[in-house]
Parts: C-alpha cells; structure tokens; sequence
C-alpha cells in the first residue's frame, strides 16, 4: 500500500467522525433524532384515500391546521424521532396572518402553471451526518402572507409564462420582514439543545408571537394501538416550569423552555366540527393554536395541562434592526444534571458547530 493509500484510508479523526462510528457500531444512537420531519405533508399520495386518486383535493392545505395525518407530520424548520412519533418544529404568527404559520405553503398541482410549488423563503444552512449540528433559516414577513394573491395570480397563467413568486408580491418591501434563524445541537444523543434568534431586517420594531411547538403524531386513532402519549405542564421542576413528555417508545422527557409566557396544551385530534360540521370527540383539537392566538379563543386550548400537542409561547417585540433569542432543552429527566440554561448550554451549541467545520474542513 502507497503512502497516500495509507493517508487516505486513515479513518478520519475529528469529532463527528467518531459520532459516524459510534452510531454505526451501535455504540450510541446518534441518528435516533434528526431533521425527518416533512415540511409539507398535506396534499400527499400516503395521506390520500379518495376513491379518484386526487390527492390535493382530498387534503388540501386549507385542511392542514385542522386535520390529522397518519402516516407523517410537517413542520416549519423542525426535528423528530426517525419512527416521527415525537416531532418538534416552530411556529409564527406576526398578528396579520389569517393563519398560524406551523408549515410551508404552496400551490397544489392544478393550481400553478407549473404544477405544485412552495412559495415561501427558507434555507437549510447547515447539518452534520449524524445531525449534532443543523441550522435552517426561515424569512417570515411583516405584513399579512398573500396567500389569495398566490393562488389567483398563478392560477390564471400559461406555461409559457413565470410562475408568480412570493417575491413579485411585494410582501418584503422595505425590509419588513424577519429572519427566523434555528440552531439545533446534540449535546448527546439524546440531550437536544435548540436555540432560535429572530431578526427585525425591517425600519421599525415589530410583533411576533413564537410557540415552539412539540406534538405526537397521532398513531392511536387507526385501531392497531389505542395508547396515547402525553405531555403535560410540570410545575415542579427544580429548573422551573416545563414540559413534561411521556411515551411508550422513548419514555421520559422534559422540555424547558427559557423564559416563556406560559405553555398550551391540546390534543393532536381533527376538528371534525370545523371540516365536515361533525361533533368533535375531544373539545380540544389540532388547530387549537390558531384558535388561540388568532381568534382570541382561549378555550380552544386546555387549561388542565396536558395533551398529546403542547407549545411555549413567547410574544416578542423585536426592535428595527435588532433581535431577540430563545433557548429550549428535549433533555431525559435529571435530578442531578446542570440547570438546562448555565454556560454549559452555550458552551455546546459552540462546540458542535465548531465540529460541524471542522468535519466538512
């Protein structure tokens, strides 16, 4: 074997190299989290059982905030279990939106010109293999989305002519809008450190309401596993009030969530009322959110505590020019750890991006 056979076949020494063998190996379960989660899923083949095929009429995005997938999930900019039984994922709303913004939108196929196609902003920047590092960049507008504008617009175009983009709708004049930026990092495998700087590009401050969001997809309402999972408030943690997780698969967990105005709690079930004016099972439902902030429904969210859908609210005012940060933990249980938010926090989320450089260097 040559010298530069020997130098190339050397097994890489740096962190997320010894991550990649670890996890190989089954040492340590490096992948069991990642960014799996769809960030559309409405409108899909798996989820269509119409009797013509026609998926996008069968679930259409109008549905989405209100009607329960079953095979996946969808988010904005989130993260879940690879069997996506424990999702995370943001949500915006800027108080002008007729609708809380929990996933990405897009033309359904008989819509556009072109076919389906999303019309939003985002990037993913950044994701080592094993996922210890990502960080993802969402641009969310000031004003309220065009969503009407979109669809009429490309609608009534040929083929030969440009799609209407989010960008031809003026929606980001004078810089009024935010950049959303997410950063996820692995502390260890299971120990999963988020932190999310919003930023007002815009002249003057503005308004955004950030509900960091945890869910179970919903696998007890197809008759092969009646068993939900639940998360609930936790009062008493030592670190302060948090979300408490419990499944059957992966156990326990809490999410602490630094410095939120409170947690909302509701059940991943459809608002049967709502789509098809049929009495709900549960009168807490999907869209329980949206009902919340948008309409101003404060029964629409659980005031016990606990569901199978739970979100930490925070209602920033982020100044023009400037930005605001938030800090959240999916950590096991711990009686003797660190408090979640100490320099160790900080400390980690550094050193997994500096490995996240050095591996792709």
């Amino acid at each position: 074997m040559s010298a530069h056979m020997e130098t190339t076949a050397r097994p890489h020494d740096d962190p997320e190299s010894h991550r990649l063998t670890e996890d190989r190996l089954r040492l340590k379960n490096w992948k069991r989290w990642g960014p799996y989660l769809a960030e559309r899923a409405w409108g899909t083949v798996r989820e269509d059982y119409s009797r013509d095929g026609a998926a996008w009429d069968y679930f259409p995005h109008d549905h989405a905030r209100s009607r329960v997938y079953r095979w996946n999930e969808d988010g904005l900019m989130g993260f879940c279990d690879r069997q996506q039984y424990i999702c995370f994922a943001l949500a915006l709303w800027n108080r002008r939106d007729p609708i809380l913004k929990e996933r990405l939108f897009g033309l359904a196929g008989p819509e556009g010109n072109h076919g389906e196609d999303v019309k939003e902003l985002y990037y993913y920047l950044d994701s080592t293999p094993t996922h210890s590092y990502m960080r993802a960049l969402y641009k969310y507008p000031q004003r309220a989305y065009p969503y009407a504008e979109l669809v009429h617009g490309n609608r009534h175009r040929d083929r030969k002519a440009p799609e209407l983009e989010l960008l031809d709708t003026g929606i980001f004049d004078d810089d009024r809008y935010f950049d959303v930026d997410v950063e996820y990092a692995k502390a260890s495998p299971e120990d999963l450190l988020v932190q999310v700087t919003v930023w007002n590009r815009g002249p003057e401050a503005a308004p955004l309401d950030l509900l960091p969001t945890l869910w179970f997809r919903n696998t007890w309402s197809w008759g092969s596993d009646s068993r939900k999972p639940r998360v609930k408030r936790l009062e008493d943690s030592r670190h302060g009030p948090a979300i408490h997780v419990s499944h059957r698969y992966y156990g326990e967990r809490h999410l602490h969530a630094e410095g939120a105005e409170d947690f909302l709690f509701t059940e991943n079930e459809t608002n049967r009322k709502r789509l098809w004016n049929v009495e709900n099972e549960s009168p807490h439902v999907k869209d329980a959110f949206h009902e919340y902030l948008v309409h101003g429904r404060e029964d629409a969210v659980n005031a016990a505590g606990f569901g199978t859908k739970a979100a930490a609210l925070y209602r920033l005012e982020v100044p023009a020019h400037g930005s605001r940060t938030v800090r959240l933990r999916l950590t096991p249980p711990s009686a003797e750890g660190p408090a979640p938010f100490d320099d160790s926090f900080e400390e980690a989320l550094r050193k997994r991006k500096s490995e996240a450089d050095q591996f792709y260097a």
